[in-house]
């Protein structure tokens, strides 16, 4: 299974801050705050949303948390980052939220704390963030901050990877390829690969190559195969490098190509060799 938590970097759009306006959420400073947050002028964002942050703004007090946790315009302060968000989140900010949830999951500028992290990953992922749902699901499957759950897990997976999430995708393909919290399902679990894969997600490109491979969810096709395994080669991947080389080596899907396939082999080499892979 992929264990790979999603801490990310907002950046709002105009349709956002225009619902935060119409909400009546921001004060004063905090529309021009995030609009050069926006622009990355964080030194007249941190000018702006200070004073509403200190009002008791969410939207000040998020985003201000983001510029200490990242270190943007403002001192880079863990804690304080922390602090802000946690102001926040208490008045239901849906992204300061999933960010507490990924301080406590980090143990960055608050003690470790699995529970805490699960607590506030469900408070935002109730409210449709996709990356919260995501993180969610991560717990339940490594049972990290409560009970693992594979079936909970792949239930939050589902509610991410209906949004978009490739992350939640491909995993749930895994958990359908394995029938790990779901009935076995090669075919959904292809389904799921794909829209990972077209978002660029190597692994999931890899175990679309696999499943085409070997005929698995999906006729055989050694054509499609090779151009999976191409596109998480591409990327890096050394699994897929190292297949790769042996359709070229063995003619399947592709012409045979000796000085390809030895191409393909090294860039597995290296690429393990730098723990890539």
């Amino acid at each position: 299974m992929h264990f790979q938590r999603s801490r990310f970097l907002p950046w709002i759009s105009a349709a956002c801050l225009g619902a935060a306006l119409l909400a009546g959420a921001a004060w004063a400073g905090t529309a021009e705050g995030v609009r050069a947050y926006d622009r990355g002028q964080f030194a007249l964002a941190a000018k702006e949303l200070q004073p509403a942050a200190q009002a008791g703004d969410p939207e000040a007090q998020f985003h201000l948390g983001l510029m200490h946790d990242f270190g943007k315009g403002v001192q880079l302060d863990h804690a304080k980052a922390a602090a802000l968000y946690r102001k926040a989140a208490e008045q239901g900010h849906a992204d300061a939220q999933y960010h507490l949830a990924v301080s406590y999951d980090d143990g960055e500028g608050v003690p470790q704390d699995f529970k805490q992290a699960v607590y506030w990953y469900t408070q935002a992922a109730n409210q449709g963030l996709a990356k919260a749902q995501y993180n969610l699901g991560v717990s339940y499957d490594k049972g990290e901050g409560v009970a693992k759950d594979h079936q909970m897990a792949a239930q939050w997976y589902r509610k991410a990877a209906d949004q978009g999430d490739s992350d939640a995708q491909y995993n749930l393909g895994v958990a359908y390829d394995e029938g790990e919290g779901v009935p076995q399902d090669h075919q959904q679990a292809v389904a799921w690969y794909r829209k990972a894969a077209a978002q660029n997600h190597v692994r999931a490109q890899f175990n679309l190559a696999v499943s085409y491979d070997d005929g698995e969810g999906v006729a055989q096709d050694k054509k499609q195969a090779v151009h999976w395994y191409t596109k998480a080669a591409e990327q890096g991947d050394a699994d897929a490098q190292q297949n790769l080389s042996v359709m070229y080596a063995r003619g399947e899907g592709v012409a045979r190509d000796a000085a390809k396939s030895r191409y393909w082999a090294r860039k597995a080499r290296e690429a393990r060799a730098r723990g890539e892979d």
